[in-house]
Formats: structure tokens, C-alpha cells, sequence
């Protein structure tokens, strides 16, 4: 990348893998950030979250880390789940929200799913992410029901995509 295209604002998205430094931080920065949100509900409710909400490496097909020059500041990966791909564990860095990296990180992880075959995305997130809930609307993801393992997650949101 050259210096004008970073100080452009371009974002890259690579593919790496699910052990990846940059991925495993960003997730661990993640984890933090939702476990301050919903840390009533998990406080008060020991099995609050589904045991499918954790992503085992070996269902990993895709993992996307988005990079401002050199610096990681997104993440996003796909697991199989069925027929489905789910999208699973976006995040951007505080310091980069609105600038872009959500929908980057969308768009590859879209074409990552076309180039596995999948014709839609699934996704759950939450109530207390309303940023989250208004990227995904605004980028063509239609609200569903709640799917397995999310049918009795209190507060979740639930959305597909459907691929072209």
C-alpha cells in the first residue's frame, strides 16, 4: 500500500488464519467489549449464553482481519453451520468505527462466502449493539427468527443475506 493510499483511508482486508495474532487480539478486544455490555446479564444468568455461540477452529471457513496501513482494526469470520454460513465475531476497533471497516470487512467476507458456495449469510448479534444491528440493515441484511443456538438468547437479533 502505498503512503497516499493510507492516508486516503483505504482499508484491506486479508485472509489469515484463525490462530492469527492480529485475529486472536482483535477477537480477545471483542470478548472485553461484550463482556462489559452484557455483563448484567451474564452475571445474573450463569447459562445465559448457548453453548454453539462458541466457534470451534474446525468450523472456521473463512477469517478476515482488516488493516488501516499496518494496523489490525477488524476482524470478521465465517463458520459453517448446516447449509448455512454464518457470519461470526465482526468487530471493528473502537478507533476506527465509521470510517469504512464494517462494510470492507463485509464485502470480503461476502465474497468469501460466493467463493465457498454459500448463496447466504446468517448472523446473530444483540440488542445492546444497536451500531451493529443499523450496519447490517443498512448493508442488506434482512431481520429472520432467531435460529439454533440463538432461539432462547434473550435480546438477540437475528439476519440473512441472500447472495447474488
Amino acid at each position: 500500500m502505498t503512503a497516499s493510499a493510507e492516508r486516503a483511508g483505504v482499508i484491506v482486508v486479508r485472509s489469515v488464519g484463525w490462530d492469527d495474532t492480529a485475529a486472536v487480539a482483535l477477537r480477545e478486544a471483542m470478548g472485553e467489549e461484550m463482556g462489559a455490555r452484557y455483563a448484567d446479564r451474564l452475571a445474573s444468568k450463569p447459562d445465559y449464553l448457548p453453548r454453539g455461540m462458541n466457534v470451534e477452529p474446525e468450523s472456521v471457513a473463512y477469517t478476515g482481519v482488516a488493516y488501516a496501513g499496518a494496523v489490525p482494526v477488524g476482524h470478521v469470520a465465517l463458520r459453517r453451520l448446516g447449509a448455512d454460513l454464518e457470519l461470526k465475531r465482526m468487530f471493528v476497533a473502537p478507533s476506527h468505527r465509521g470510517t469504512g471497516v464494517a462494510r470492507a470487512l463485509l464485502a470480503a467476507v461476502e465474497d468469501a462466502a460466493r467463493a465457498l458456495g454459500g448463496s447466504r449469510i446468517i448472523l446473530q448479534t444483540g440488542d445492546r449493539q444497536p451500531d451493529a444491528v443499523r450496519v447490517y440493515e443498512r448493508e442488506g441484511y434482512a431481520p429472520i427468527p432467531r435460529f439454533p443456538p440463538y432461539e432462547r438468547l434473550e435480546g438477540s437479533h437475528c439476519f440473512e443475506k441472500f447472495l447474488a
